[in-house]
């Protein structure tokens, strides 16, 4: 308690504007300033870690010798069990008791923003008789309960929950300091995390929708250097035929088409003359021993935000497309309730996608040609189109293959 209630009033200080360079070096320099540096730093680490926090509340928990500190990123709801991060010795019965029971009819939530309290201030003398104590709380040794909410303008609801057992002493007005102090540092943390979860959740579904394409993504820094290669390029590549990956650089069999990929690399990587006209895009075509169709490879510069930095972000991107690559077969469901079609003719329909003549398809579902002919009529009418190849590009141009 006294530690912390000391570096809370050397951090006040030190924002004294009287303060002389050599006297703000001797706090900067202090094991109590240090050790607050430490844990606010830890708080904004935690947006990046995984699991988020988790190094950041042990500190916490060991500043204010609490039994337990919990984060709930996302409070349990009917609808879901919610995220937690626990520090302390826990179990997986007692978080998902929590969950599925007592969160429900705990009184301890909604605090104000900013304010923190112990149970029995916010509640009054009937918390030591609530359900969530006499049921949940006191079965685990704990009496005392500290908690603050944060919110933010994205809707994030995040609760802080401290504890400490019978035997521990109450919190004080200097313990509720130190989670006050911390509390602003924790909200800006959260939104970043925030911001750098929806990315990442856009970035997993593009990349999704990239490989569903089949499409191979091959990412350079201006160095030159790979920085990642994605499932199809990986496959491409694996199959060394033509093109494949040695001593993290691209090889080609032929020496002509690898000078030339190289050189078109390099000038991605370079950003020549991007500042003055649009991002360079070249591309080449690469032969495979195999006797299957060539590769199509594109090269395309990266272009740099107005504040990018650092010399890892990408600054080049090459596209590997293989023109013989079978994509996954789209579900004959969508392409029911897409166009309206019956089971048969969906079949048909995606048959002719492959590149099947009518009599082909019609063998492949054992059926008659004049029976695949009306299908096919049926077809044409449910989607207005009056030709095969017109079917063909409608469907290759839809929404089937992202499915």
């Amino acid at each position: 308690m006294a530690r912390s209630q000391t570096t809370l009033m050397e951090a006040r200080e030190a924002a004294h504007p009287e303060m002389t360079v050599s006297e703000i070096a001797q706090l900067t320099g202090s094991e109590a300033f240090q050790s607050l540096d430490a844990l606010v730093g830890a708080i904004y680490d935690g947006a990046l870690s995984t699991p988020p926090w988790k190094e950041a509340m042990g500190m916490v928990q060991e500043r204010l010798s609490a039994e337990h500190v919990t984060l709930m990123l996302r409070p349990p709801s009917p609808e879901s069990s919610g995220v937690m991060i626990n520090t302390g010795e826990t179990t997986q019965q007692a978080t998902e008791s929590y969950a599925t029971r007592f969160s429900s009819i705990d009184p301890f939530v909604r605090l104000d923003e900013g304010q923190v309290v112990t149970a029995e201030e916010m509640v009054g003398k009937e918390w030591l008789n609530s359900t969530v104590y006499t049921e949940y709380l006191k079965p685990l040794g704990i009496r005392h309960l500290l908690g603050a909410d944060l919110y933010t303008k994205d809707g994030v609801e995040c609760r802080l929950r401290i504890t400490r057992t019978e035997d521990d002493k109450v919190f004080t007005e200097e313990d509720k300091d130190f989670v006050r102090f911390l509390l602003p540092h924790l909200k800006r943390a959260i939104q970043l995390h925030t911001k750098l979860d929806l990315l990442e959740t856009e970035r997993q579904l593009f990349a999704g929708t990239i490989n569903r394409m089949l499409l191979g993504i091959i990412s350079y820094d201006e160095q030159g250097n790979i920085i990642e290669t994605n499932e199809e390029a990986r496959r491409i590549l694996g199959e060394k035929d033509g093109i494949w990956l040695a001593r993290d650089a691209l090889r080609l069999d032929r020496v002509k088409e690898e000078r030339e990929l190289h050189r078109i690399i390099r000038r991605a990587c370079s950003g020549e003359g991007q500042e003055t006209s649009p991002a360079m895009v070249d591309a080449i075509a690469i032969t495979r021993p195999s006797g299957r169709a060539t590769l199509g490879v594109l090269v395309k510069t990266v272009p740099a935000g107005k504040y990018s930095e650092g010399k890892y972000r990408p600054a080049a991107v090459v596209y590997l497309r293989d023109p013989e690559a079978n994509a996954a077969q789209p579900s004959h469901e969508l392409v029911r309730r897409l166009f309206g079609l019956t089971r048969m003719e969906a079949t048909l329909a995606l048959l002719l996608t492959e590149g099947l003549t009518l009599d082909e398809a019609a063998e492949e579902m054992n059926v008659r040609r004049n029976t695949a002919r009306t299908h096919l009529r049926s077809i044409f009418c449910k989607t207005g189109v009056t030709r095969q190849t017109m079917l063909v590009r409608l469907l290759l141009n839809s929404v089937i293959r992202l499915g």
